[in-house]
Order: structure tokens, then sequence, then C-alpha cells
């Protein structure tokens, strides 16, 4: 099993991909998140002191006409912007005294105007929603022009095969089905499939589905699955146990066809596969360490190439009964629309995952840290821009999301603070901001430290 050593090693000789990825990655959401705060408070007429990318001693930055002063910190992991009349960046106290020549003063009435406490409840509510606001937006946007210049890939929600023994098995499905609706989600890709199952651990679903014009309903239970990626992160996820539409099977893994042994006999293998054409039978797959059972309903129009030598698709055994994965590109208010779905389902995943560690349903050392996130900007920037692109999409809906949770420090607990504020009348006594900032630290501190030893022990163990 891949360790600590070899990630590290991974990572030394892919220094410039993983640490820049990850830092180009990080620095861009950051300014995206903080941007929001910054622009929304000049519109409201607040004055921004300080708007950083990175925490700590200032690597280096420029000052604004407008007395804003820009720069890098030389800790990367996160940023702020300091509004006037703040105690710190975290907005957890206010001061309406000013440096005058070394010297403490009351603010003047010009400048108390342009103090962010000073500002109605609705305005500092609209500065704060803006930062998790625009991580959001941009995430639509990010997503929008991918599918809109590149394309985005949709496979027929329908199951080409059925693995024997699965949950999909036990629940009825059979080759061809088309699936429509899982719980109360509509269906659309088979990409919405594999999120919906994902999530549903050990968890009986209602799923809806289309089988020869007939519509279905019955109740599937996704088996737990426990994977492993090659760093040695693992995390569980619902297995229903059908197979997508692709491309095809190549011959050479097929093992038996109807319990019939065809191990390294490729002729015998096609002989036994045309004469069941239209027909649901069992084959036997050779999966690397394991083999694999499952039942298909192959369509003799799909594999007419199986009779010809010269063709391509000679070797290739055609399950599905209509189209295969496509990269389509949107129009301008289409791809607006897909991103926003994409994005809402991505949002709602999440938020399931998260609520099944809370009630144990699943473990919470899938919580990961800086070093797992680093890791998964490096393979996506391996694999292309496009996989990178994707993700910096899918972390800026994270960052927009966790920001929102009403936990003192962060985005959403100033929204709790705020609303509590705009129903009294009046803001919470300090004394109970107080505490409950303090809280708030020692919740997030908490949380990065446990999501970080995580990463490390299960890259150990």
């Amino acid at each position: 099993m891949p360790g600590i050593q070899d990630l590290f090693q991974l990572i030394a000789s892919n220094m410039w991909i993983y640490g820049g990825s990850f830092l180009l990655v990080l620095s861009v959401l950051v300014f995206i998140h903080e941007f929001g705060h910054y622009i929304v408070a000049k519109w409201c007429g607040v004055r921004v002191e300080t708007f950083s990318i990175g925490f700590g001693k200032e690597i280096g930055g420029f000052t604004d006409k407008h007395g804003t002063r820009w720069k890098f910190s030389v800790i990367p992991l996160g940023g702020y912007v300091k509004m006037f009349g703040d105690v710190d960046p975290a907005s957890a106290g206010k001061t309406e005294t000013v440096q005058d020549g070394g010297a403490a003063r009351a603010m003047t009435e010009s400048e108390r105007s342009t103090a962010f406490f000073a500002k109605s409840v609705w305005k500092r509510m609209a500065i704060v929603f803006a930062g998790p606001g625009i991580n959001y937006l941009f995430a639509i946007l990010v997503l929008a022009g991918l599918y809109m210049f590149h394309g985005q890939a949709v496979t027929p929600p329908q199951a080409s095969a059925i693995i024997e023994g699965s949950a999909a098995d036990k629940a009825g499905f059979k080759p061809h089905d088309t699936i429509l609706k899982i719980g109360d989600r509509n269906i659309r890709r088979f990409e919405d499939v594999r999120r919906e199952v994902m999530v549903k651990l050990d968890t009986p679903t209602q799923f809806v589905v289309e089988r020869d014009g007939k519509v279905i309903e019955f109740m599937a239970t996704p088996e737990r699955q426990q994977s492993e990626d090659h760093h040695g992160f693992k995390q569980s996820r619902g297995l229903l146990g059908i197979i997508s539409p692709g491309n095809g099977i190549d011959i050479k893994y097929i093992k038996a066809v109807d319990g019939i042994d065809v191990d390294k006999d490729a002729d015998k293998a096609r002989s036994l596969l045309l004469a069941r054409m239209g027909k649901t039978f069992e084959i036997t797959l050779d999966r690397g360490p394991n083999l694999e059972k499952i039942l298909i309903n192959p369509v003799a129009d799909k594999n007419l190439d199986m009779k010809d030598k010269d063709s391509l698709g000679y070797n290739s055994l055609i399950v599905a009964n209509g189209d295969i994965e496509q990269i389509i590109k949107h129009g301008p208010l289409n791809s607006i629309g897909a991103a926003t779905r994409e994005t809402y389902n991505i949002t709602i995943s999440t938020l399931e995952s998260i609520g099944q560690m809370f009630t144990g349903t699943r473990s919470a050392t899938e919580l990961g840290g800086i070093i797992r996130i680093g890791a998964i900007a490096g393979d996506m920037a391996q694999s292309g821009v496009i996989a990178l692109i994707t993700f910096t999409a899918l972390l800026s809906i994270n960052l927009g999301l966790i920001n929102l949770f009403p936990i003192p420090m962060l985005d959403g607990g100033h929204l709790v603070f705020y609303a509590a504020e705009a129903v009294r009348g009046k803001p919470l006594s300090d004394q109970i901001q107080e505490y409950a900032f303090r809280l708030g630290l020692a919740i997030l501190v908490g949380i990065m430290v446990f999501a970080n030893l995580n990463d490390i022990m299960q890259l150990i163990y």
C-alpha cells in the first residue's frame, strides 16, 4: 500500500506540479473569495485597509490610490480583507479610534461613515455573504465556460450490464434499464447516477427506471465499498452494480460465456457471443486479481463488426443498447443552466456526505486536509488542463459551502450574528460574541488538526 514516504517521493519528483498547482488553485480561489468581500464593501461605502493573499509577514505588495494595501503574505493558506474599524481581519471586534501620529483619537464623523461596523446590518450581511457567494458564481461561470467551449461529458443513464450478486442484481435491474429518478432527484446523465449512488451507503433507495417503454419503480440498497487511491487515501462509497454505456469489452478479457470456459480462445468466445445476441446471459471477465460475472443483453445490430475480421470492432463486444459517452457543447444559456445544476448537485452531495459523518454512517477519517487537497490538485494537473479547471470549480464550491457553515470565525457565523441583530434590533453583547469567536476558533483549529492528522495516518498505515 502506498505510504507517506511514497507520497513525499512523488511530490519531491514533481514539486512544480504538486506544489505549484496546489498554490495556484488555492491562491486563485482565495483571491476570488476575498474579492467578493472587497467589491461589495466598496459598493457599500466601506474603506478597505488590507487585501492579503496569505497570512503572517508581508512578502510584497502595493498600496492603491484609495489607501488599500494589496499584498502577498508568507503563509499561503488563505487570505483576508481587513476593513476600516475592524480590530482584526476576522471582524471579531471593532474600534472607533484611529492612530494619528502615534496617538489614538476618536474617529471623525466622516471616518465613521466609512467603517464597516457603522453600516446597516443588511449591508454588513451583504458584504459577508459576498465571499461565499462569489465562490459559487465563479464555479458556475467556470463550468459554463467548459461546457460551452470544451463540452460536457454526457453518458445516457442506462445500465448496459448488471454485476451478478450486486445491489442492482438483487433489486431486479436488467440490462438496458434507463434510470429516470433516484429518490426525489431527476437523472439526466450516468454521471448523476454515480454521484447519487456514491452517498447512499447501505441506504434503501427508490429507483424509477424505464424498461421496454414502461416505467417501473423498485427499491435498491447500494452496498458500501471501501476504495483507496494510489496515494493511500481511503473513501467509502455506495456501489449499485450497474455498468455504464462504454466503447465495448475486449473479447480477450472474457473468460467464460454462460459458464462455458473460453479462456484464450477468442474465436470460441466470439461464436458463443454471436449465438446469444438479443438474449440476457452471463459472461465472466478478468478484472486483474478477480473474476467478475456480469449479465448482458447485447444487440446484434451493435455487434456487426464482430463478424468482420478486417473491422476495428472485430475483437470488441458492445453491450450498450444506446449511445455511449459524448462531449456535447452547449450554448450560453444551456451551459449556465447545466453548470448551475451541477453546482447544486455537488453541494447537496457534499452536505449528505458531511451529514453522514455526524450520524456515523460515514467515517470522519475521510475528512481530508491540506495534504490530500494538494495531492488531488497535483493529480488533476497531471491529468490535463481540463481536469485541473474542473477541480478548481469543485474546490470553489466547497470553499463557498464551508464558509457558509454557522461557525463563529467563518462567514456563516457572522451571518448568524447579523441575523440575530436584525431580529432583536440590536447586536448580541460583546461578551457573547467574544466567547462565540473563541469557541469558533477552537472548532476550526480542531478540525484542521484532525483533518491533516487523518491524511498523515492514512498515508502511514
